[in-house]
């Protein structure tokens, strides 16, 4: 992957770093075109994770109390 920028003409090395010092647009915080994922919400995985960790606490005490019983 080639890394290097393009040569650029001072005219546009001069555009370019007026664009990158623009503030962020906090008044108006909508996603870019380019972005279409930050559009969409989130998927379910926030609501199965914690699930899954009640499950998993669940079956690690179960096995430290069952493993404790032995002869």
């Amino acid at each position: 992957m080639d890394t290097r920028d393009d040569s650029k003409t001072p005219e546009e090395e001069l555009k370019h770093l007026k664009e990158v010092s623009q503030p962020e647009d906090y008044e108006h915080p909508e996603p870019d075109v380019e972005q279409p994922e930050a559009k969409t919400p989130p998927g379910g995985l926030h609501r199965v994770l914690p699930l899954v960790i009640v499950i998993l606490g669940l079956a690690v005490a179960a096995m430290l109390l069952l493993s404790g019983n032995g002869p």
